[in-house]
């Protein structure tokens, strides 16, 4: 975390094209150019980034794809407003958590109030022996990385503990959109597991969940969900990696 309250994510480029999206998305972002505003000429930003036109082009049109500019004949390369970006991307997400945390942590906990009660009721209705086997292999994971010492792999067990209960809702839509927001909720969880206490009070609420959902009961697996969504609300302001507001 940088004194501004910034994410500093330092990145292992396998590709020259990886680079420079990289180095434009996150400029972009950051606010170097403002919505409306046309990029510098390709000669000039490509000479300022250190690579060929050729490679500005692809970069361009990565973030084309990405909503985040638009190509217009005569009149440039423009930033579209944040409105407009597919923040769903992992890139996107990937560059939200490091220019504005606090912001990216807030949108990760409305969207999971709004979609993970729901899918637990449709996973106590639609779960099958499969999924309610994935649920348990995901909490057995969490347990046995609790009681390491520093708690490695506890986040991303319990990244594929929810990413399993969207799974099981039957939803491919959901099990999808669960894949795609990782980035989102690797960072969530990272913020609210350094409040002390937290991973030791989430485990029952966990365990809580899968038994609902075996059981077939939706309200108590929904309200076993609201629990564990509150408490980590309460972790991630209580947080000492908490980003300021």
């Amino acid at each position: 975390m940088t004194s501004r309250g910034r994410t500093k994510i330092v990145m292992r480029y396998r590709t020259m094209h990886q680079r420079v999206v990289d180095e434009l998305g996150r400029r972009i972002v950051g606010g170097e150019w403002e919505p409306g505003r046309a990029l510098p000429v390709e000669d000039v930003l490509a000479a300022e980034i250190g690579v060929s036109r050729g490679a500005l082009r692809e970069a361009v049109k990565a973030l084309v794809a990405k909503g985040m500019l638009l190509v217009r004949p005569r009149t440039g390369t423009r930033v579209l407003p944040p409105e407009q970006w597919n923040h769903l991307d992992r890139d996107v997400l990937r560059w939200q958590q490091e220019g504005d945390s606090a912001a990216l942590l807030r949108d990760t906990g409305e969207l999971r109030r709004i979609v993970e009660p729901e899918a637990a009721r449709l996973a106590a209705g639609r779960a099958r022996p499969a999924d309610v086997a994935a649920l348990y292999e995901a909490l057995a994971t969490m347990e046995v990385a609790a009681a390491r010492p520093g708690r490695g792999g506890y986040v991303e067990a319990d990244i594929a503990f929810h990413r399993a209960l969207l799974d099981a809702s039957g939803n491919r839509l959901l099990g999808s959109l669960g894949r795609a927001i990782d980035i989102a909720l690797e960072h969530s969880f990272a913020v609210s597991t350094r409040t002390p206490g937290a991973v030791a009070s989430s485990l029952p609420a966990h365990r809580a969940i899968v038994a609902a959902v075996e059981a077939g009961d939706p309200a108590a697996a929904a309200a076993a969900v609201l629990g564990i969504i509150d408490a980590a609300e309460r972790e991630i302001a209580a947080s000492p990696g908490a980003p300021p507001d």
